[in-house]
């Protein structure tokens, strides 16, 4: 038994939840000035703010004539600080955001007087396998949690172990985070209380004192606490109040038998609210999209802009991580909270989109008008498929893209643009309104290039860069002579250049940019190798194919000959489960056959051909009224567009599904059916592929559903799926079929008795926005058939992934047309296989000088080789938090680097 008890007075605090950020902000300054007040008057009193400096910020910028005291206590060691910016939800970002997260928090704790030195992860919904990584190559070597911990751990510490063997040693807060009150109700019996419960833990301590969390959500504590410990402190078992990091550095050993290793998922001693992943699909979507848009932001102003952009990257960053706070972008808030979360991350990623624009201007400036710029974010050679808006071949002609070197690209036609925009007829007198529509030279989105007007008729040419000079006044003087010269009826007709929409073939460097016109052929163009082909039902590009079932399903074929059948198959079941779990009705109506198919070819190649296959479900509209373990008899009969796209040169077929969603409280899914039963899916995500199996460990008061996260692409036998954004999946059947989870429709936080989880998760407050009811829902994926799996050396899945994510930039040229294109040019290229980059961003050093960040990650288990060449002559590795680790040798061959299994490397380039 414990002979001793250290009690740590803090609060958690989730920013937004129930209640939306800026109602939640007025508590939390309440609370602060209480805990301020408190600490004047306490010499003893220590307080730790829940790890996340969001919540000093948000109290100083209401506060601000407190920062003085704030920093003087956190110097003192009296109140613990940071690391991080924000308590986050570690699955449903990427890895950059979560180390961007700790650099933000401990940046901001620094500039306070220090950051509590701390992985403090009290209340996520499990924790990612690589987080030892991050925390020890940032220098922490501790870390403190409770959800996800195994049952193999029966301590109140182990060794945490990432893939790549670091590991810090992390206090399992068993009871909670708040596991201190109950001894705290009655003020006067907590010596008794005390005894009480360090007898029933016993087991749990060792020789290490007692841990007493004292503290909960949204409140401070109470102002006389340290006087009640006082009191209840004696002989034989003393009490001291610290911070966590006091309780961590001076009171237990470092010495922890217990090892974990990888991802912390169990539902044994706590509830891990796996249903997260699903709801509220378009948070998910929208988190995927704004760190995608400021990871190609960075890219493009650190190699390809002369201005430093830096402070609006650190906003886009800073609303993207505070979206990422585990009450925020799993969705289990209200709905105006969900709605504020939405309307920060689109603000997230305009504002990188600003600065992505503005570089990819900057280069465009050297492009004539007549031709398009191409900017490839990823650090390899590729040739992407570019769709343009172009003016149409005379004659119909063909039409072929030809770049810098004179080298001829094949261009497939996709559409061709009307010409006659507006043909009017009306009286003279009426011709000068016609006139207010021109903007200097602008006409309904184009340039006037010319216009012809004679006796009773005006004819404007538009176009998108015209040719010669227009004079909006001359052309008033000329209207208004000839309306007054011929009165009665006049025709004003307003014609486009003939156009077409292009999907032209064009090879772009490594992180390179690469311009290119399109026009009429000269001469013939290599084909596409090979080119795609496509019948009615059939679409193929020698390196896989696809064919559309009777019953709308796809049969998938790659180019090792491993067959998908059934790919596409759409099941749908009731959840009368809430934000946090899924549910299903004791008596659920799985519907899964549509009750109407149709197949439509949109394009027929050379370079991309598509089909959309719409099947008619009719789902039922809800839960049976008052009774929520059935499913409703009306249903509501629901197209469902699935889309098919096979591109020359790729081994995976793309799919999108889209739907107006007109049923409430149920779960949709797409399943990829396996050709024979597997036991492990992997997972990528979060700097790592984590294996998992068929079940999942339980032992709390949840079942251990095995729905699990997956990042950038889930695999399961031959069947590896490459995704758009953060999915739940798990494998059915017995194993039989991967199943993808497209839309969690419910309507409330939680709901009090809930078949699937023993206590409510929240308050039972309804949560109609939830539903998407009358929201039109899409998704995109791509499915890559091989054998050996994401580790197939033929299938590159990790290069793939970020190929199918990252597509390219496009931009027309700004420089006058006709002009010679500039040469290509490349910006960094990074070979190794499986291979992540994470970052590629301009930084500044006041000691060292500008350079250039790049973060890469091993995503395999064993050694990687990589060589990382550009327009640099130094290399230095540095931390996670940016301090230097060791020069790095370059060479003329450029920057060769050996990366261990798993492991995360960070290196300047100057």
């Amino acid at each position: 038994m414990p002979d001793s008890a250290v009690f740590v007075p803090h609060f958690h605090w989730d920013r937004e939840w129930y209640e939306p950020f800026q109602v939640f902000r007025h508590r939390l300054v309440t609370a602060l000035d209480t805990v301020l007040a408190t600490a004047d008057a306490d010499p003893d009193f220590r307080f730790t703010v829940d790890g996340q400096m969001a919540a000093v910020e948000d109290y100083l910028e209401m506060r601000p004539e407190n920062r003085d005291r704030v920093a003087a206590l956190v110097r003192e060691g009296r109140l613990a600080v940071g690391p991080w910016l924000i308590l986050l939800d570690e699955f449903l970002c990427t890895g950059e955001t979560i180390v961007r997260n700790l650099r933000m928090g401990w940046a901001a704790a620094e500039r306070l007087g220090g950051a509590m030195p701390i992985g403090y992860l009290p209340d996520m919904f499990g924790h990612v396998a690589q987080m030892p990584q991050i925390l020890a190559r940032a220098g922490i070597g501790h870390a403190a949690l409770w959800r996800g911990v195994p049952g193999s751990v029966d301590g109140h510490a182990f060794r945490w172990r990432a893939p790549d063997g670091s590991e810090v040693r992390t206090e399992f807060l068993f009871d909670g985070y708040d596991n201190g009150l109950d001894v705290l109700l009655v003020p006067d019996r907590i010596r008794e209380a005390l005894a009480e419960y360090a007898e029933q833990t016993a087991g749990r301590w060792g020789g290490d004192p007692l841990l007493a969390m004292a503290g909960t959500d949204h409140n401070a504590p109470h102002p006389n606490l340290a006087d009640w410990l006082r009191k209840a402190s004696g002989e034989q078992r003393p009490i001291t109040v610290a911070t966590l990091d006091e309780y961590l550095r001076e009171h237990v050993r470092d010495e922890v038998s217990a090892v974990v290793t990888g991802e912390l998922r169990s539902h044994v001693r706590g509830n891990i609210l796996p249903g997260v992943l699903s709801v509220r699909l378009g948070l998910k979507q929208r988190m995927a999209l704004a760190e995608r848009t400021v990871d190609h932001a960075e890219r493009m102003n650190a190699l390809w802009s002369r201005r430093d952009e830096s402070h609006f990257l650190d906003l886009a960053w800073h609303k993207i991580i505070e979206s990422t706070a585990h009450d925020s972008v799993v969705g289990s808030g209200t709905d105006e909270t969900c709605d504020q979360v939405a309307a920060r991350l689109a603000e997230a990623a305009q504002t990188a989109r600003a600065v992505r624009d503005a570089a990819l201007a900057e280069r465009a400036a050297l492009v004539p008008g007549d031709a398009h710029l191409v900017a490839n974010p990823l650090p390899v050679p590729r040739t992407a498929l570019v769709e343009v808006d172009v003016v149409a071949a005379p004659d119909g002609r063909d039409l072929v893209a030809t770049t810098a070197d004179g080298t001829v690209h094949p261009v497939q036609r996709i559409s061709e643009a009307p010409t006659v925009l507006s043909d009017e007829r009306l009286d003279a007198s009426q011709l000068e309104r016609v006139l207010r529509r021109i903007h200097r030279r602008e006409l309904f989105g184009l340039l006037i290039d010319r216009y012809d007007l004679t006796p009773n008729s005006l004819v404007f040419h538009l176009a998108e860069a015209p040719a010669g000079s227009f004079d909006l006044m001359t052309l008033r003087g000329e209207v208004a002579a000839a309306a007054a010269a011929h009165p009665g009826e006049w025709r004003v007709l307003t014609l486009a250049e003939a156009r077409t929409t292009a999907l032209a073939a064009v090879p772009v460097p490594p992180a390179g940019l690469a311009a290119f016109r399109v026009g009429p052929a000269g001469r013939p163009a290599a084909p596409a190798a090979p080119p795609v082909t496509a019948t009615a039902d059939r679409l193929a590009n020698g390196l896989v194919e696809v064919t559309v079932a009777a019953d709308g399903t796809l049969e998938v074929t790659g180019a090792d000959g491993t067959v998908l059948t059934g790919v596409g198959r759409l099941v749908d079941g009731g959840d009368r489960g809430d934000s946090y779990n899924y549910a299903p009705p004791a008596h659920d109506v799985l519907v899964s056959e549509p009750s109407r198919v149709g197949v439509e070819l949109l394009d027929g190649g050379p370079l991309r051909a598509r089909l959309r296959v719409t099947r008619v479900y009719d789902w039922p509209a809800a839960l049976a009224a008052g009774d929520r373990d059935r499913r409703a008899a009306d249903t509501v009969p629901t197209p469902v567009d699935m889309e098919v796209e096979v591109r020359a040169g790729e081994p995976f077929v793309r799919i999108s599904t889209a739907f107006l969603n007109g049923s409430a409280d149920h779960r949709l899914r797409l399943h990829v059916p396996l050709p024979a039963p597997v036991t492990v899916s992997a997972s990528a995500g979060q700097f790592a592929v984590t294996e998992r199996g068929l079940t999942a460990e339980g032992g709390w008061g949840e079942y251990p559903l095995p729905t699990f996260p997956a990042g950038s692409f889930v695999s399961a036998g031959p069947a590896t799926v490459l995704l758009d954004h953060t999915t739940e999946y798990e494998l059915v059947d017995d194993g039989s079929a991967l199943a993808l989870t497209l839309l969690r429709a419910i309507g409330s936080i939680s709901v009090n008795i809930h078949p699937l989880r023993d206590e409510p998760a929240a308050s039972e407050i309804p949560v109609p926005g939830a539903q998407d009811l009358g929201m039109r829902i899409e998704n995109r994926i791509a499915v890559l058939p091989s054998a050996g799996g994401w580790r197939d050396a033929d299938a590159d899945a990790v290069a793939l992934a970020a190929e199918f994510r990252a597509g390219v930039l496009v931009a027309r040229g700004t420089a006058p047309g006709g002009g010679p294109l500039p040469p290509d040019a490349t910006g960094l290229r990074v070979e190794g296989r499986d291979v992540e980059v994470s970052a590629i961003r301009r930084i500044t050093d006041p000691e060292h000088g500008p350079g250039t960040e790049v973060r890469l990650a091993a995503l395999r288990d064993t050694a990687a080789e990589v060589r990382v060449t550009g327009d640099f002559t130094e290399a230095t590795t540095v931390d996670l938090l940016g301090r230097p680790a060791g020069a790095e040798p370059v060479t003329e061959d450029g920057l060769t680097l050996a990366l261990g299994p798993w492991e995360i490397r960070t290196v300047v380039l100057r």
